[in-house]
């Protein structure tokens, strides 16, 4: 899934690759989001989770891993491709093991109203 941007590709990702700008528009790691000794950390209902964020990259690359005790690690696929003057954002949703349809579809349209947020916090930003 994703959604077109109105912000060059420069500035958007100098936006989103910081992890720390990731829980004013990414609902599914909230505001708990933090910086730790063990790394970045999100409050979950099943737990604390573990979150790495791929190095910032000149390739777009905003790739992270969710670590939960007990639970397969969840790798989420995340891009950022230069079209025009504009932005493409690819986030591409893997069913996990455990989901059935309608929690695949619940995670999709979470990550969709994710996505339209950060098109709306970028679209509002002044130029960097």
């Amino acid at each position: 899934m994703g959604i077109s941007i109105a912000t060059p590709l420069q500035q958007a990702y100098a936006f989103a690759h910081r992890p720390e700008n990731f829980r004013l528009w990414a609902a599914g790691l909230a505001s708990s989001l933090h910086e730790s000794e063990e790394g970045w950390i999100a409050d979950t209902a099943d737990g604390p989770a573990v979150v790495e964020f791929s190095p910032p990259n000149g390739h777009g690359i905003l790739d992270h891993r969710v670590r939960i005790a007990g639970r397969p690690e969840i790798y989420i696929p995340l891009r950022m491709i230069e079209n025009g003057d504009g932005t493409e954002v690819i986030f591409t949703l893997l069913r996990q093991p455990d989901m059935d349809d309608e929690a695949f579809d619940r995670d999709a349209a979470l990550v969709m109203q994710d996505l339209q947020t950060l098109k709306r916090l970028l679209e509002n930003q002044s130029p960097a």
